[in-house]
C-alpha cells in the first residue's frame, strides 16, 4: 500500500523525468531549427541536380572571376616594385644599400595591422560590393600616384599608403568565399582565386615588359609607366566591384530564382551540420553590438592558428623573397633585361597549374595535410639546389632556373590549402573573419623579412636567401605534421562519446557558443 510519502517522491520523480524529457525535446527541436527543418531537407533532397548545379554555377561565373581579377591587381601593384627595379628606379630615386628592401617592407606594417578591423568590418556590412570596391579604388589611386614620386621618402610614403589600402581585401575575400561555399568546395576556389597571385607574377613580367616601352613618352621614364597605368587598371576594376560582386544570396534575385536563392542559403546550413550541430551563423557570436572583443580574445588564445601562421610564413617568406627579386635573379645568369621580365613567366604558369591539380584533389578528399608538406618539400629541394648551385649560377643556369620553377610550383598549393583548413576549422562566421584575418596578418608578416633575404650585394649567388628560405619550409613541415597529429587527436577523443551523451552534459547554448571547441565538432583533416 502506497504512503503519502511514497507518493510525493513518485510524484516528483515524474516530474524531473518529464523536465529532462522536454529538456532533451527542446535541444533537438533547436537543432532542428538551426540545423535543418524536415521541410528544408525535404526541399533539397527533392531539388533537380541541374537546379542545384546552375546555381552553383551561376555563383562561380559571378564571384569568383571577378575576386580573382581584383587578387591579380592587388599582387601586380604591391610586387611591381620588383619589375621597375631593372627599369631605372634604383638609379633616378636611389634606392641604393638597404633603401630598396626598406621601400618593399614597409607595404607590410599597416598591411598586417588592418586586416582584423577589416574583415570584422567586412563581416557587419550588408553590402560587401561597396565596402571592397572603395578599398580596390583607393589602392589603384596610390598605385597611380606611386608614378610621381620623385623622393626616396614620397616612395616609402606611397608603399605605406598601399599596404594601409590593400590590407582588407585578400582576408575580406577569403571571407566571403568561405561564406558561400562548402567545406567540400573552398579549396578549389581559394586555389583558382590565390592563382592570381602567380598569374601575378607571370602577367607582371608581360605587362612590364610591354609598358616600359614606354620609356620617354610624355618625359615620363618607363618605370613611372609601370605605376601609373596598373593603377589606373586598378581603379576601373573597383568601379566594376561596385556593381558586380554579389553580396548575398537574398540580394541576388536579378540573377538567381527562387529555389536556387533558397538551395544556396540552405545548403550552407546542411554543411555546417557535417562538422557540428551549431548554428552555422550563430556560432562564437556573443556579442551583437559593437566590436567582439570576446570572440578576439578566443582567436588569440587558439593554438590552431599559430601553427597555421607557421605554416604560413613557410610561404610568405621565402615566396615575397623571390617574387620582389626574380627578375634581378634571372639577370643575373646573364640574360638583359627585357629577357628576365619574360622569363619570369613560366615558373608561375607551373605554379598555378600545381595549385589548381592540388587543390581539384585535395577538395575532392577533403585533405589538406598532404599538399602542404608536398609543397614545402618542393621547396626545401629548389632552395637547396640554388644554394649548391649559387657560387657558380653563370654556368649553371638550366639548374638554377629549373630550381625557380620548382620553388613555384612548391609555393602555389601551400597557401590555399592552409587557407581551406582555417575556414573549415573555424566555426562561426565572426570567428571565421577574425581567424582569417589575424592568420593572413601575421602570416603575411613573414613577408618583411623575406624582403631582406635577398640582399643586393649578394647578387646573383644569394646565400642568405636560400639557406633561410631552407630552413623556413622546414619549419613549415613541422608545424604541419603538429597541426595534423593535433586534430587526429582531439577528434579521436570527442568520438568516444555519443551526441546524445554530451547533450545530457550540454545545454544547446553552451554547444553553440564553444564552437570549434565543442565536443560535436569534427576538425578537417
Amino acid at each position: 500500500m502506497a504512503t503519502p510519502k511514497d507518493s510525493v517522491q513518485d510524484t516528483k520523480l515524474s516530474l524531473d523525468n518529464q523536465a529532462k524529457d522536454t529538456e532533451v525535446a527542446s535541444h533537438h527541436e533547436f537543432r532542428d531549427l538551426y540545423g535543418l527543418s524536415a521541410e528544408d531537407q525535404a526541399f533539397l533532397d527533392n531539388l533537380p541536380d541541374k537546379v542545384k548545379k546552375r546555381a552553383i554555377s551561376k555563383l562561380d561565373w559571378r564571384l569568383i572571376p571577378l575576386l580573382t581579377f581584383l587578387y591579380l591587381m592587388s599582387f601586380i601593384d604591391r610586387t611591381n616594385i620588383g619589375n621597375v627595379k631593372i627599369e631605372g628606379i634604383m638609379d633616378d630615386i636611389d634606392l641604393s644599400g638597404d633603401r630598396y628592401n626598406v621601400a618593399t617592407c614597409i607595404f607590410f606594417a599597416p598591411y598586417c595591422f588592418f586586416e582584423i578591423p577589416s574583415n570584422w568590418i567586412l563581416s557587419r556590412t550588408k553590402r560587401p560590393s561597396w565596402y571592397l570596391g572603395s578599398l580596390v579604388v583607393s589602392w589603384g589611386i596610390v598605385m597611380t600616384c606611386a608614378g610621381f614620386v620623385n623622393s626616396y621618402g614620397g616612395l616609402l610614403a606611397v608603399r605605406f599608403m598601399l599596404g594601409l589600402t590593400e590590407a582588407g581585401f585578400y582576408p575580406g575575400a577569403l571571407y566571403l568565399i568561405g561564406r558561400w561555399y562548402t567545406h567540400k568546395e573552398v579549396q578549389m576556389r581559394i586555389a583558382i582565386f590565390y592563382s592570381a597571385s602567380a598569374a601575378a607574377g607571370a602577367f607582371s613580367g608581360l605587362l612590364a615588359f610591354g609598358i616600359a616601352k614606354l620609356d620617354g613618352t610624355a618625359g615620363y621614364r618607363g618605370w613611372r609607366w609601370i605605376f601609373i597605368i596598373e593603377g589606373a587598371i586598378s581603379v576601373l576594376g573597383g568601379i566594376v566591384c561596385f556593381f558586380g560582386l554579389p553580396d548575398s544570396a537574398e540580394r541576388s534575385s536579378r540573377w538567381l530564382s527562387k529555389d536556387e536563392i533558397a538551395f544556396l542559403q540552405l545548403r550552407k546550413r546542411q554543411s555546417a551540420r557535417a562538422a557540428s550541430t551549431s548554428h552555422p551563423e550563430n556560432s562564437n557570436e556573443g556579442e551583437n553590438k559593437g566590436f567582439p572583443w570576446k570572440t578576439l580574445k578566443n582567436v588569440l588564445l587558439d593554438w590552431q592558428i599559430y601553427l597555421l601562421i607557421v605554416i604560413y610564413w613557410s610561404n610568405a617568406m621565402p615566396n615575397y623573397g623571390l617574387k620582389f627579386t626574380m627578375p634581378s635573379v634571372i639577370k643575373g645568369m646573364g640574360f638583359t633585361s627585357s629577357t628576365a621580365q619574360l622569363l619570369t613567366i613560366p615558373p608561375y604558369v607551373m605554379g598555378t597549374v600545381s595549385a589548381l591539380v592540388s587543390s581539384w584533389i585535395a577538395d575532392h578528399y577533403t585533405w589538406r595535410f598532404p599538399f602542404i608538406v608536398f609543397g614545402q618539400t618542393l621547396i626545401i629541394i629548389s632552395y637547396a639546389i640554388l644554394f649548391s648551385y649559387g657560387p657558380t649560377v653563370e654556368s649553371r643556369v638550366p639548374e638554377c632556373y629549373f630550381a625557380l620553377v620548382l620553388a613555384c610550383i612548391g609555393f602555389l598549393p601551400i597557401l590555399p590549402s592552409t587557407n581551406a583548413w582555417a575556414i573549415s576549422n573555424l566555426e562561426g562566421p565572426t570567428k571565421r573573419a577574425i581567424g582569417l584575418a589575424w592568420m593572413v596578418s601575421l602570416g603575411n608578416l613573414g613577408g618583411v623579412p623575406g624582403s631582406f633575404f635577398f640582399k643586393t650585394e649578394e647578387a646573383p649567388r644569394y646565400p642568405t636567401a636560400y639557406a633561410s628560405s631552407f630552413s623556413v619550409a622546414s619549419a613549415g613541415i613541422i608545424a604541419a605534421v603538429c597541426l595534423e597529429l593535433s586534430y587526429s587527436t582531439i577528434n579521436a577523443k570527442r568520438a568516444k562519446k555519443s551526441e546524445e551523451e554530451i547533450r545530457v552534459n550540454y545545454t544547446e547554448e553552451q554547444l553553440e557558443k564553444m564552437g570549434d571547441r565543442s565536443p560535436l565538432f569534427r576538425y578537417t583533416l
